[in-house]
């Protein structure tokens, strides 16, 4: 195979594709990326772990068909430093690639056979059509609780449902849950219930956020396919059971306090520096008109602060996990609020979307110190969005 490509070009894609490929893997084949011709004059790399595949495609001058291919992170260290030029591939003997800049910039990368790389699931139809903020929005705000301990196979990704034009997301790690959920009426009449990698929501976030537009997606028994803006992701499916989150939303807190966004979590980033590091407890005392959060540890100290607050009722003590509770507090403002229908550009289609503004004030709602505390945008917003917690013992 030889072909020529603008480095630009070539360093965008394989910033794509690289993101996924496994760095120490036991299949060695698998830190490699394939680049293969597809007509006269376009060129696709694909990487894949197995479970998450993204193909690219780009255009560049073919000059002989074929396939190579080569380790990924090193191609992309190379090419990210290259200057703005055209970057020339000729395949060599043995599986190894010439690679030339300019002329005066030449290396030569090992590579392994293309009959070595696995073989990729065939693309299905992508016929469900959702924004890229919509999607970006849920993972933003549901990926941080999924689980990273890898033997709770059925949390270590998100459910993502369709029924009747609602759309959902779920996530959990045992100790704490994420919910959102919004309508979307072009999608009244689809239906999907899936467990999604949480590998393969952070590479769609990372393409969307850069393409833009819609995230076209279809299933088939095994895979969810995504194309975004050229872009194709196919994932595998978590098999399993997840747990019954409907049981687990709290019905009957009857307490409820709201307070500004960004002066807690400037607060809860300050006194948790002084919380345990093996606990990550802090206090939150709720009194009319106040919330006084505080930590404390027996080898380095301890530290109170108070923000403001509308709460009126008796004192109620609640301990949480600092880092559950900053990783709400950093992501619900991405969560938008104040609902506006605007004119958007969608693949050459005006269409009306409804956006907004981002939180000014998040809610807690509880019982009392024991039972789970949900927390949410205080006000009108487009998204249903939840955070239940499991209080730590005080």
């Amino acid at each position: 195979m030889e072909f020529v490509i603008s480095q630009d070009v070539l360093k965008e894609e394989l910033g794509y594709v690289q993101g996924i490929v496994e760095r120490k893997s036991t299949i060695p084949v698998l830190s490699n990326i394939l680049i293969e011709s597809i007509g006269e004059n376009t060129v696709r790399f694909v990487g894949t772990d197995l479970d998450v595949t993204i193909r690219c495609e780009a255009e560049a001058q073919i000059k002989e068909p074929g396939s190579m291919c080569i380790q990924a992170r090193k191609l992309f260290d190379i090419v990210r430093l290259l200057p703005n030029s055209d970057v020339h591939f000729k395949s060599d003997d043995n599986n190894w690639v010439r690679m030339t800049c300019d002329n005066s910039r030449n290396y030569r990368l090992a590579g392994v056979a293309r009959d070595q790389f696995p073989e990729i699931p065939d693309f299905k139809s992508a016929p469900l059509s959702l924004d890229s903020e919509i999607f970006s929005n849920f993972i933003l705000n549901t990926s941080f609780a999924i689980t990273n301990e890898q033997s709770r196979f059925t949390l270590s990704g998100a459910k993502f449902i369709i029924d009747n034009g609602t759309v959902r997301m779920v996530t959990t790690d045992a100790h704490r849950l994420a919910f959102i959920e919004t309508e979307v009426p072009s999608l009244e009449d689809a239906a999907m219930d899936a467990l999604i990698p949480k590998k393969a929501l952070t590479e769609l976030v990372r393409i969307s956020k850069s393409t833009g537009g819609n995230v076209k997606f279809g299933e088939d028994a095994n895979h969810i396919f995504f194309e975004i803006g050229g872009h194709l992701l196919i994932t595998r499916k978590l098999s399993g059971t997840f747990p019954n989150y409907e049981m687990v939303m709290p019905k009957d807190n009857d307490k409820s306090v709201t307070f500004d966004l960004e002066e807690m979590k400037k607060a809860v980033a300050r006194v948790a520096l002084m919380a345990d590091e093996r606990t990550r407890s802090i206090r939150f005392t709720i009194r009319e008109g106040e919330i006084e959060v505080t930590a404390q540890s027996s080898e380095e100290g301890e530290a109170k602060e108070v923000v403001a607050a509308d709460y009126s009722g008796e004192d109620v003590q609640i301990g949480f996990n600092s880092q559950y509770l900053q990783e709400f507090l950093n992501n619900v403002s991405a969560v938008e609020s104040e609902i506006e229908e605007v004119e958007k550009e969608t693949d050459g289609d005006k269409v009306k979307v409804r956006a907004g503004g981002g939180i000014g004030r998040i809610r807690f709602e509880f019982k009392d110190g024991n039972a789970q505390t949900q927390m949410c945008p205080d006000g009108e917003s487009p998204y249903d969005y939840k955070y239940v917690v499991m209080p730590l013992r005080i």
